[in-house]
């Protein structure tokens, strides 16, 4: 059966190669982005419809579900990212910095997701999944981006006691350090990334398409089981047991 994907945030990196991995295997997918002219060029690459829409932005976020369609099978929340990497505003005390610091991170990685879920939780159909993507970050929590994809963390696992009774699941996918996308707005130093690499058990960078292939899975009906859960996918940079 042909199912209908949402992925937030599928113009670049993370979220377009979990775009094209729904795409090849013959998923209808439907991506967004603030940012259109991108979005449009992603849109063409993985053959996916771009809607333009900023996930932090209520008004946004209400005309995507209007324009979605009745029916939805599984929602990626990919939006997001580190927003301490942005230039600061001019003119702000510290502490007023650091409340827009924070603000900014929260709006980024913890309410796109909840207005976006929440928005099109009635277009999912029993079988459904909503997949959220946090970070290795929420384990060291010390900046406004670590505890922003903690809070992401404790509302999947929330959110999936909810979505339940109503055949759908919620998990939530930890990355660590993945090269090939915009995470760190060139601001990633060699040392600082052979740091990253040498922290994993497997002595590689992640790629793109390790976080695309659970995503993939967990949509997938050898999944149906697997509920409320934080999925570390870091080489044993982060291990749990």
């Amino acid at each position: 059966m042909t199912r209908t994907v949402l992925v937030t945030g599928g113009g670049t990196g993370l979220g377009k190669a979990v775009a094209a991995r729904f795409r090849a295997a013959g998923d209808t997918v439907i991506i967004t982005g603030r940012r259109a002219d991108r979005l449009a060029r992603a849109a063409a690459e993985v053959d996916a419809r771009p809607i333009t829409c900023d996930a932090t932005d209520p008004r946004a976020v209400a005309r995507l579900a209007d324009d979605l369609g009745p029916e939805l099978d599984v929602v990626v929340n990919m939006a997001g990212g580190n927003t301490d990497f942005d230039e600061p505003g001019e003119g702000l005390s510290p502490l007023e910095r650091t409340a827009a610091a924070w603000r900014a991170n929260l709006d980024a990685n913890l309410l796109s997701a909840v207005l976006t879920t929440t928005a099109v939780l009635d277009k999912l159909r029993p079988g459904g999944s909503i997949i959220n993507v946090g970070s290795i970050g929420a384990e060291y929590a010390a900046t406004s981006y670590g505890a922003a994809k903690a809070a992401l963390a404790a509302w999947t696992a929330g959110l999936s006691s909810q979505v339940g009774p109503k055949g759908l699941t919620a998990n939530l996918i930890s990355p660590g350090y993945i090269a090939e996308t915009e995470f760190f707005r060139g601001q990633l130093s060699d040392e600082r990334r052979a740091a990253l690499i040498d922290a994993t058990h497997n002595g590689r960078a992640g790629q793109p398409g390790d976080i695309a292939e659970t995503a993939y899975f967990l949509a997938s009906a050898g999944a149906r089981h697997i509920t409320g859960q934080t999925l570390h996918v870091n080489g044993g940079a982060f291990t749990t047991r």
